[in-house]
C-alpha cells in the first residue's frame, strides 16, 4: 500500500527527513520504492534526461501521462508525485483536467505546479477537487529564461520576500509539501521555519525538510556540467560506457556468444 499523503505531511511535525527522487521508467522506480525513498517525482526534468530537450517546456501531457504510469505500475510504497508539464495548467480549468488525468490514467497520488501568486487560482482549484498539490518556487526550470536563466533566485531581499510570499501563499491554499529550487540557505531556513508543511529542497542548503535530487545526477548518468547541489552515488554512466567497450569488443572478436551461451 502506498504511503498516505498526509504522512509525508505529518512527517515535518515528527522531524523525520524526507527522501525524495526523480523516477521515468518501471524498473528504476521498482528499485527506488524498494529501496525505501519517501516520495518519487516524475519531473518534467524527463525532457533533458531521458529526451533530450534542452528544457522542460517542450514536454507534453502525453510525455507525462507516459512515463507516470510506467512508474506508477511499479510502485508499491513510496508517494508518486507528476510534474504538470509547461501548458498544461494557464488557466484553472485545464489544470484540474490535467491535473486528475495524471492522477486517474496516469496512476500519480499528486501533481506539482511551479509558481506561487501566478498559480493562485488554479492551485486553489485543485486543492477544492481534491487534488493533492505539491509546490515549487524559487528557480522554476519551466520560466527560467524569464528568470536569467538556471540561476540562483532570492539573493536581492525583493525576491526573497516574494519566494517567501509565495510559499506562504501555497500553504495557505492546502499544498502539502513545497519545492525550494536554487535559493540561499539562509531563505530556505526561513521559508521552512514558517511553513507548516515540509519544505522539499534541490540547491536551497541544509535547512530543508527533505532533499531531492534527479536520479541520473544522482547516479553520475549525466556527463554535462554538475551543479554544486548535486552529490553523485555512483557512476553508472562510466560502468555503462566501460560494459558497453568491452561487449563491442568481446563481439568483434567473436568473444561472445560462446559455446555455453549458445542453444543446442
Amino acid at each position: 500500500m502506498r504511503t498516505p499523503i498526509k504522512k509525508i505531511y505529518d512527517m515535518k511535525a515528527q522531524k523525520e527527513k524526507i527522501a525524495v527522487l526523480t523516477a521515468y521508467d518501471f524498473p528504476m522506480a521498482r528499485i527506488l520504492d524498494e529501496a525505501g525513498v519517501d516520495v518519487i517525482l516524475v519531473g518534467d526534468s524527463l525532457g533533458m534526461v531521458v529526451l533530450g530537450y534542452e528544457s522542460t517546456v517542450p514536454v507534453t501531457m502525453r510525455d507525462m501521462l507516459h512515463h507516470t504510469r510506467a512508474v506508477a505500475r511499479a510502485v508499491r510504497k513510496a508517494v508518486v508525485v507528476a510534474d504538470m508539464p509547461f501548458g498544461s495548467y494557464d488557466i484553472p480549468e485545464r489544470a484540474l483536467r490535467n491535473a486528475l488525468r495524471l492522477i486517474k490514467e496516469g496512476g500519480a497520488d499528486a501533481v506539482k505546479l511551479e509558481g506561487g501568486q501566478t498559480i493562485e487560482k488554479q492551485v486553489a482549484h485543485l486543492v477544492h477537487a481534491g487534488v493533492p498539490v505539491m509546490g515549487h518556487v524559487g528557480m522554476t526550470p519551466q520560466t527560467a529564461t524569464r528568470l536569467g536563466g538556471y540561476r540562483v533566485q532570492g539573493r536581492d531581499s525583493k525576491q526573497a520576500a516574494q519566494i517567501l510570499k509565495d510559499a506562504l501563499l501555497l500553504e495557505r491554499l492546502g499544498a502539502f509539501s513545497v519545492v525550494l529550487e536554487c535559493v540561499p540557505g539562509p531563505l530556505a531556513q526561513k521559508i521552512t521555519r514558517k511553513l507548516k508543511c515540509p519544505t522539499i529542497g534541490i540547491g536551497a542548503g541544509i535547512h530543508a525538510d527533505g532533499q531531492v535530487l534527479v536520479l541520473n545526477d544522482m547516479l553520475g548518468l549525466e556527463s554535462s556540467v554538475r551543479p554544486r547541489f548535486v552529490r553523485q552515488y555512483a557512476q553508472f554512466g562510466k560502468a555503462a560506457r566501460k560494459a558497453a567497450l568491452v561487449y563491442i569488443r568481446d563481439v568483434k572478436e567473436s568473444k561472445f556468444p560462446t559455446v555455453e551461451e549458445s542453444f543446442h
